[in-house]
């Protein structure tokens, strides 16, 4: 079957470098000191606005074959959301890097105004994480990012005192009334973003990228999957969003009952890093292969009860991976 997932992709990526626009980044100081110390200039993205990519999953699991994916980060970062948790420590026993640049540039802010004498490289707060139980003080409080996806899927703060589990009431939706057209679930919340957060609630973690996302019935039973994206790093973020919310649609449907249809990828700004030109250029000379497949353990029927265990990726050849640094950009 013909793998459209990659050939979409790629179609991105060229009109973002032929129709795109360049602009500035914003560094908090403590970023750009890091590359001052690195004798680096930061880089500029190159963007456009207002772009959609649809995946028909019939065709094969849409994880990216012109360069090999971190599969199991994706995995291992969609269960850690649907835990609802906001804390890093379950990835970083994992050995999943994705958040250790949000969580430590909270600790190096917070040392360079009250505490120089404890500061400590990113590579040994990583490690201090690591070492320690996820009871320890230091763990609680510098590992937590307060303001995280799975947290608003699962745990979002309601005026009450309560906290809501939005993907919980959705999925009991879609199986006691499949037709309705209310299945968001909202990640943007401004009482968690920058200047508008409450003291309490305030974190260096950019205000959520993937903003909202819907789930919608067609045909009677095919089961769909909407992500508006408000920002998108496309080279290194867009391949894993792809399949995170892919997986998170079969995962839905297997505990609905419903079938697999279409997962729809809508974004605001897209863009490609300047220092990202060149890695971008060599994925798009790449020939697309065959999609893999993907294999969840049938018995499951809880959202909250799969495991990592659950899923085999099956098929999966891709090109070899191609490396890029990834710009800690946001703060306030």
């Amino acid at each position: 079957m013909q793998n459209t997932a990659d050939k979409n992709y790629l179609d991105l990526l060229k009109d973002i470098l032929d129709n795109g626009s360049d602009k500035k980044l914003f560094f908090t100081p403590e970023v750009l000191a890091e590359y001052e110390k690195k004798g680096e200039e930061p880089p500029i993205i190159r963007s456009v606005f207002g772009r959609q990519i649809r995946f028909n999953l019939q065709e094969g699991f849409p994880l990216l074959t012109t360069k090999k994916v971190f599969w199991r980060g994706i995995l291992h970062e969609l269960l850690w959301f649907l835990s609802g948790s906001s804390n890093i420590k379950y990835l970083v026993d994992n050995d999943v890097k994705i958040w250790d640049d949000w969580a430590w540039k909270r600790y190096h802010k917070y040392c360079l105004e009250n505490d120089p004498k404890n500061d400590m490289t990113q590579a040994d707060f990583i490690t201090k994480i690591k070492a320690e139980s996820a009871d320890s003080e230091f763990v609680k409080n510098w590992g937590d990012l307060i303001t995280i996806y799975g947290r608003m899927w699962r745990r979002w703060p309601a005026s009450d005192g309560r906290e809501i589990d939005q993907l919980s009431w959705v999925i009991q939706g879609l199986k006691d009334k499949p037709y309705r057209k209310s299945y968001v679930v909202s990640a943007w919340n401004p009482d968690f973003i920058y200047a508008m957060a409450s003291k309490n609630n305030a974190n260096e973690v950019p205000p959520f990228c993937h903003t909202t996302y819907q789930f919608a019935v067609t045909d009677g039973n095919k089961l769909n999957l909407g992500l508006y994206q408000r920002s998108a790093d496309s080279f290194l973020g867009v391949p894993f969003n792809i399949a995170s919310y892919a997986l998170l649609l079969m995962m839905v449907a297997q505990v609905t009952g419903l079938e697999v249809g279409e997962f729809v990828h809508t974004f605001g700004d897209v863009h490609i890093y300047s220092n990202h030109f060149d890695q971008v250029k060599e994925q798009m000379s790449r020939e697309p292969k065959e999609l893999p497949k993907m294999k969840i353990n049938p018995e499951i029927k809880n959202i909250d009860d799969f495991k990592f265990e659950d899923f085999e990726l099956i098929g999966y050849d891709p090109h070899p991976a191609i490396k890029a640094e990834i710009a800690n950009i946001g703060g306030f």
